[in-house]
């Protein structure tokens, strides 16, 4: 190229930068991108969890009815990455794998030599609707264009390293940075609106060589639509921030989050956006269906509640404003909801097979040092003295008799039936003036109001209950749509009530497969299992998280070493506390046992690997 041209180019950029410089500081003040180095693993491996490779690839990908980015698929595909370099050229895709790999998300090569051009979590849907609730159509071929959006498997599947291995968990806690993520598409869609040559790339993509510029203009105009919709987010995210505790990898304030889309982004209210000051670990979902209530604090029990409000959460379309619309029609897809708790749950809880469904990982001793069985048969005494009381009897560990494998579900006390007679285990709520664990969790539930119109006819001002009954009003919505028999509603619904509350406690559930599950409490503030076994004064004050390698031997992710554009977790924060669940020898709130020796913490993690 000649050395003139070069420096026109070069002009014209700055003097474009220059033009739109108020626009873009405005939009990307908070669009800085933070994701770790990905380095695709030499090998991946699912373990037997009970569910074919087929279904498994169903549900990773099942469309949920969820528009999570506020774009269609085609869009995405189309987006490049959020950098300005190369100058001249264009930028690799936003949706290649090791992009993607970077925020933590998981390539899907459940079936081999049959990749997903989509990691797990991501789904594509059904025509769309742009942010003034009109069909989002091709400017150039008039098609209606189809949304993408994540699914439960994005945050409820996770996945680490060993020795160059990676290992699925299905149900795990992913080790995403969803919020970094959708910065990241921001930022891409703001780039490709106003870096040079950008947009001429996209239009190419999106209408084709022949589109006109009328055509061009209406994409542009679409575009601005997302863009704006993405800058009020954002004003509305600066609002909030000063009370506001960084999420990081592997954490989401998720009942907020969901309450913010709902009520203040669906409501169009930003009266109601509240601040994300309680972010939690993702749970693990194994067994889940079998519970008497969900959410770390106990706060949900209908199961079709759970779901439908967490596709609602994460951006399914819903209609809260429009009566002329229909009141509560949404996106989401209860049918498909129902069908991906039935695979969860499997056939129900029996005293001589224990939970069927999706089942807990086994320690694969293939590919992680093998467990030391004379140790571990010495934890499951110190189980049975410390754990078993609040966990319930260990299930199915071979460091334990053959007769005590199923203990669990022989117990009665532990025990109630749903509306079908099916067996749910009633978990037990600890008050956190007992455990001592963070509050800001519970306290933000049972605390937080929210502004609703009286055609709602929402009956309580109180978050919980008003979003229990606004994600049933919508569900009820679908059921009528679809002409949905009263005995087929109670059996979607799962056989359970619409029942919300907000205690002060935290919920206590069986702890096979949390060997997998790190980092640990249910604000993931501790690292590891041995920290969690250790005096609170022992346990990191601060770590890393962002890192894919397993320590096998402490059972959490490395975490010492710093990582480039990592989260460092500061547990001196309000909703980051390490306190509580504590064995200590002291006298406080949170210590539920006496400090256990060094040998006694390697013994119980030995015993937990059995888990």
């Amino acid at each position: 190229m000649p050395r003139k041209t070069i420096v026109i180019i070069g002009l014209l950029i700055v003097a474009g930068l220059l033009y739109f410089k108020d626009d873009i500081e405005t939009v990307t003040s908070g669009f800085h991108v933070k994701a770790v180095d990905y380095q695709a693993p030499a090998k991946t491996v699912w373990l037997d969890q009970n569910v074919s490779a087929e279904r498994l690839r169903w549900f990773y990908h099942a469309d949920q009815g969820t528009r999570t980015f506020g774009i269609p698929k085609e869009w995405f595909m189309a987006l490049e990455q959020p950098t300005v370099w190369p100058l001249i050229g264009a930028a690799p895709r936003l949706s290649e794998t090791d992009y993607l790999g970077r925020f933590g998300f998981i390539p899907d090569t459940v079936i081999p030599g049959k990749a997903d051009p989509l990691p797990i979590g991501f789904a594509t849907g059904g025509p769309m609707l742009d942010a003034n609730g009109a069909p989002f159509r091709n400017p150039h071929s008039k098609a209606a264009m189809n949304g993408i959006g994540l699914t439960c498997a994005a945050c409820h599947t996770g996945s680490f390293n060993y020795r160059g291995t990676a290992i699925v968990i299905d149900g795990g806690p992913a080790n995403t940075n969803l919020f970094e993520f959708q910065k990241s598409v921001g930022l891409s869609l703001l780039l490709t609106r106003f870096w040079p040559g950008r947009f001429a790339r996209f239009a190419e993509e999106i209408l084709g060589k022949d589109a006109s510029l009328d055509e061009r203009m209406a994409l542009r105009g679409q575009l601005d639509l997302v863009l704006k919709q993405y800058a009020n987010i954002n004003t509305l995210e600066t609002k909030v921030a000063a009370n506001s505790v960084e999420e990081g990898y592997a954490r989401l304030d998720a009942l907020n989050r969901i309450g913010n889309q709902v009520f203040s982004i669906n409501l169009n209210n930003p009266n109601n956006y509240a601040s994300h000051s309680a972010p939690v670990h993702f749970p693990r979902i194994w067994n889940a269906p079998w519970f008497s209530w969900v959410q770390y604090d106990g706060s949900i029990m209908q199961p079709m509640v759970r779901n439908a409000g967490e596709a609602l959460g994460v951006s399914a379309e819903l209609n809260l404003l429009d009566e002329a619309k229909g009141l509560y029609k949404s996106s989401a897809r209860v049918e498909v909801l129902y069908e991906m708790e039935r695979m969860i749950a499997g056939e129900p809880p029996s005293p001589d097979k224990g939970f069927g469904g999706l089942a807990s990982p086994k320690w694969p001793e293939n590919i992680l040092p093998p467990i030391n069985m004379d140790l571990a048969k010495k934890g499951g005494e110190l189980y049975k003295a410390h754990c078993q009381e609040c966990h319930g009897p260990a299930i199915d560990s071979k460091a334990l008799p053959p007769s005590e494998a199923f203990a669990l579900f022989k117990d009665t006390k532990r025990w109630i039936k749903n509306e079908a007679g099916q067996p749910l285990l009633d978990v037990e709520l600890v008050p956190i003036s007992h455990i001592g664990t963070d509050s800001a969790q519970a306290e933000g539930l049972a605390t937080r109001v929210v502004e609703t119109p009286d055609n709602l006819k929402l009956k309580d001002t109180a978050f919980g209950p008003a979003l229990g009954e606004l994600v049933e009003k919508t569900v009820n919505y679908w059921y009528d749509q679809n002409k949905t028999p009263p005995e087929d509603r109670k059996r979607i619904d799962g056989y359970m009530p619409n029942k919300i509350q907000a205690p002060l406690a935290y919920k206590v559930r069986p702890l096979n497969g949390i060997w997998a599950t790190p980092p640990y409490l249910h604000n993931g503030s501790v690292p590891t299992i041995y920290a969690l076994l250790s005096p609170v004064k022992d346990r990191p004050a601060s770590f890393w998280l962002g890192s894919r390698e397993y320590d096998p031997k402490d059972l959490g992710y490395v975490w010492k070493d710093s990582i480039k554009n990592g989260f460092q977790l500061d547990t001196s924060k309000r909703g980051n506390s390490n306190s509580g669940h504590e064995f200590s020898n002291e006298k406080r709130r949170g210590v539920i046992g006496p400090e256990l020796k060094e040998d006694e913490r390697r013994a119980l993690i030995e015993l937990i690997k059995t888990l």
